[in-house]
This record gives structure tokens, sequence and C-alpha cells, in this order.
């Protein structure tokens, strides 16, 4: 009797060779599925960050830190003198040393409505009260970024 004519299955190798190939083909295409979620939550995280180095920059430096907004980008300024709120001041390095300190949102992403130039003062209070949304393609991520009016607390 043939042992070989009986077995069913595959052989241990055939498997192995299975997975690797489904390995190769899982780190070739996975990223390549959806990144614009990926970039949408990306430059929600990098403004939110922003904002709260913008606080921290002001409280540290007692002076006014700007906050200016373009269609796809923040970008913070100080003021040169301690009390004045003349906006927008001059540039400094951001967490990243980059200068001037500034988040820009990749191709497709977006604010979903501008939000108005606002300034943190000595105290890390805000000018005014914000809450702003990142959008990818017009769909927005469902979290909204928020700086609290009396306190300059900076959450999504």
């Amino acid at each position: 009797m043939n042992l070989r004519a009986r077995s069913h299955g595959f052989t241990l190798i055939e498997l192995i060779m299975v997975l690797v190939l489904l390995g190769v083909l899982a780190v070739v295409l996975v990223p390549r599925i959806n990144t614009q979620d990926f970039n949408v939550r990306g430059f929600h995280d990098e403004t939110l960050a922003l904002m709260r180095y913008a606080q921290k920059t002001a409280i540290a430096q007692r002076r006014t830190v700007c906050v200016t907004f373009g269609p796809g980008s923040a970008t913070l300024s100080i003021v040169a003198v301690a009390g004045s709120t003349a906006c927008p001041g001059a540039s400094f390095a951001g967490p990243r040393g980059e200068v001037p300190a500034t988040v820009s949102a990749r191709s497709g992403v977006a604010y979903v409505v501008q939000p108005g130039d606002f300034s943190f003062d000595g105290l890390g209070q805000p000018s005014a009260a914000r809450s702003f949304e990142v959008a990818g393609d017009g769909a927005p991520l469902g979290r909204t970024i928020t700086v609290e009016a009396v306190t300059g607390y900076v959450h999504d």
C-alpha cells in the first residue's frame, strides 16, 4: 500500500510559503489602502499639540503667543514685549526646532471651517474660545479641537 496516495492536505513547506506570501502582500498593500484617514488624524493631532505648545510657551515666556490659521495650516508667533497684545509677533522655534512654529496639512486635508486667529496671553488664557475640526476631502474626522475660553485648556 502506498502511503503517499492515502495522505491528503498540504505539506508544512507549502503552508509556510503561503503564509510568507500573504505576509509580503500585507506589508506592501495595506499601507496603500487608506492613507487619507491617517493623514487627517495626524494633522488633527499635530494641530492639537501645536495649540498646547502655544499656551505653554505663552506661560513660560510671560508673553502673548499668536495663533494664525491658513486653509490647511496653523502658525505661531510671539510678541516682543511682555504685556503687549500686538499680533502677529515674531517667529519662534516650534517643538521640533522648525521656524516658524507651524503645522501644515497634506493634500486633501484641511480645517472644516477655518478657525479665526487668536492668541494666548502670558497667563495662558486665550483671547477667545475656539472649536474647530479637521477633515479629509470634506469628510470630518468627528473629533473637535476645543480651546476653552477662561482656562485656555486645549482638548479634543
